[in-house]
């Protein structure tokens, strides 16, 4: 019997499950990341799929990585580890040059044919296109000339679409064009959203216009004259899903689209819907965020756009080239899984980045020697560990001296315990300096080993400590 567990389930389902697994009714469970910790008596294999995916890391309360956590109850009990990507964190790929893991590839792609049988398929070419040029020639639209010739081929030959954008809403900011204002959430330091909303009584129309916090929640109607300098000249700017899907609909009126984000699919049940939608030829294109980039076997997609190559790429923080390589493989990878082929159009306005046309080329190999090389030399994981101290107040003079005040601190263990491999980054305000009306400074301890100094430091009431953290934001 196989069972599953996972966040959407009920305190009693819950319940029932983990009964279930301790009597050992089920051999196998299958769930998200707190189901390494699911009481299997007679445990042999651990699998983690996506091994690189961020998500693993559990932020909130007691901090872990699942990945981390399978890795060790495996030698705890003896139990075949495997962690499966096909864009493996740097860490993990790291640890089999080391020797610490065993590395097995599979470099070809391989579906089925016939009873029982298969065969391996090409990956999908890869091409990328310089917005730049195309802003220079006088194309204004989200689309490449090149994707619209593809878009117009594959729906003429009854195939089907994925357009890919890591960005929710119609657009990213609103803004006042003569002073400069931009609406910010009254709660948080973040650019309020444009979201499209259906019109009461015709729900297939996105007509009305709402502002949303994606970090808090709050909303807000879209002003209709700056409220710093009265002007009538505000404007958006920015794109989204939401924006996307309104482009098709100019470009390609009888395309049939879906879409595929957080906003589409809050209700139970909805990402079924949508899939078995989509796999059953109902609709022609999806626009979708980081939800389609993965897990999806779709026989009929030839063709992936990916609409803006740059979101997240220049973030602040060091694992952003890796973290747009991996979902841009992965994304490209939805392309022409069948004996149809598949192409992906990937656009960009830094087309020579190292992290795209590593992607482009299905180039693994090349982006971890580049990455690795850059960590090797700043001493960054895997040649060393991160801790990001966080501290928060409703003062912002308050939390800074907090955040201050603990970096003298940590300087000074580390000159105490004379680890000359260890230093501070920091203090500073974090990237988003202000969540639900508190303000947030960090600092960043970086050594060899990170363990000796908290041992000295101690517990740090009302800090936030986070040990290899995932995200500097």
């Amino acid at each position: 019997a196989v069972a599953i567990l996972h966040s959407q389930l009920s305190l009693g389902e819950r319940y029932d499950t983990w009964r279930r697994l301790r009597r050992g009714d089920a051999k196998v469970v299958v769930g998200s990341r707190s189901t390494v910790f699911a009481p299997l008596p007679e445990l042999g294999l651990i699998v983690v799929d996506e091994e690189h995916d961020g998500s693993y890391k559990h932020a909130e309360g007691v901090r872990y990585h699942a990945r981390d956590v399978a890795v060790r109850l495996g030698e705890l009990t003896a139990s075949v580890v495997i962690l499966g990507s096909a864009t493996p964190a740097l860490e993990s790929y790291q640890a089999t040059r080391d020797g610490h893991y065993h590395l097995l590839e599979l470099p070809e792609r391989v579906t089925a044919r016939g009873r029982g049988g298969s065969h391996s398929i090409p990956l999908p070419s890869v091409r990328i296109v310089d917005m730049r040029t195309e802003l220079r020639s006088g194309n204004r639209s989200l689309f490449s000339r090149a994707l619209q010739r593809a878009l117009d081929q594959t729906l003429a030959a009854k195939q089907q679409a994925i357009l890919f954008l890591n960005r929710r809403g119609a657009a990213s900011i609103v803004l006042c064009r003569d002073c400069g204002y931009v609406v910010s959430c009254v709660r948080c330091s973040s650019p309020l959203v444009l979201h499209l909303i259906p019109r009461a009584g015709n729900p297939t129309a996105d007509s009305d216009t709402i502002m949303r916090c994606h970090t808090c929640g709050y909303r807000e109607l879209p002003p209709v004259q700056c409220p710093r300098c009265w002007s009538s000249r505000i404007r958006h700017f920015g794109v989204g899903t939401q924006r996307v899907v309104e482009e098709m609909a100019m470009l390609f009126p009888e395309a049939r689209v879906l879409r595929w984000d957080r906003d589409a699919t809050g209700r139970k049940g909805s990402h079924d819907r949508l899939l078995q939608t989509f796999t059953n030829h109902e609709a022609d294109v999806v626009v979708g965020t980081q939800m389609i980039a993965k897990g999806l076997d779709l026989p009929l997609v030839t063709l992936v756009g990916i609409v803006s190559a740059d979101i997240g790429l220049h973030l602040p923080d060091f694992r952003a080239g890796e973290r747009s390589f991996q979902l841009l493989a992965q994304v490209a990878g939805r392309a022409g899984r069948r004996d149809l082929g598949g192409q992906v159009i990937l656009q960009s306005y830094t087309p020579d980045h190292y992290a795209l046309q590593a992607a482009a080329g299905h180039d693994y190999g090349g982006f971890f020697r580049e990455e690795i090389a850059f960590r090797a030399e700043a001493g960054y994981p895997p040649f060393g560990q991160f801790v990001r101290f966080i501290t928060s107040s409703t003062d912002p003079a308050r939390a800074q001296a907090t955040a201050e005040g603990l970096a003298e601190r940590v300087r000074a263990e580390i000159a105490r315990l004379g680890l000359e491999d260890a230093y501070v980054i920091g203090p500073a305000t974090a990237f988003a300096e202000r969540v639900r009306n508190r303000y947030r400074w960090h600092l960043l301890l970086r050594a060899d080993d990170v363990h000796p100094v908290l041992e000295a430091l101690g517990p740090l009431p009302g800090w936030t400590v986070d040990v290899d953290p995932v995200n500097m934001l």
